[in-house]
């Protein structure tokens, strides 16, 4: 009969992916703490300045949407250069990204979103900008759908 007792083995490994996922999380909380600073800068914040006003309310993708959009380059230029957390940022777009830009990055959709709340975060329509590959589409969409309730944010 054998006496050997897993329990040690087991909880050593359970502590290691505590560590392990502790990590992860500190590099979010990081992420969260500067995420989209270069938004203050002089370069996009007079864009952001003449541009916010008028984005609230559109249909994300729409026509008047993408006027904005294209008004708005040369900040999302810069904008895009300084933030890993857009596939505009990588040379090959989603490929080049980790997945903590990854979860930045839904975390970023999902925030936007709220600026018109009867689009939801369009990952179908996201997924045909950016040529996400199926599978990591339906796992984005998978993680919309089971987005841990919160609380609102004071205003």
């Amino acid at each position: 009969m054998d006496s050997y007792d897993s329990t040690a083995e087991t909880l050593k490994h359970i502590h290691r992916v505590r560590d392990h996922l502790n990590t992860i999380i500190a590099a979010l909380l990081e992420r969260g703490r500067v995420h989209d600073a270069s938004k203050f800068s002089d370069i996009e914040k007079p864009i952001l300045d003449r541009i916010y006003p008028r984005l609230r309310g559109l249909a994300y993708g729409s026509p008047p949407y993408m006027d904005l959009v294209r008004e708005a380059r040369p900040g999302l230029a810069h904008h895009y250069a300084h933030n890993s957390h857009h596939p505009e940022h990588h040379e090959n777009g989603i490929a080049g990204m980790d997945l903590l830009d990854l979860v930045e990055m839904l975390c970023d959709w999902k925030a936007a979103s709220e600026r018109n709340p009867t689009d939801g975060v369009k990952i179908d329509h996201n997924a045909r900008i950016y040529t996400i590959a199926p599978q990591l589409a339906q796992i984005l969409e998978n993680t919309i759908a089971r987005w841990p309730t919160e609380t609102t944010p004071p205003k």
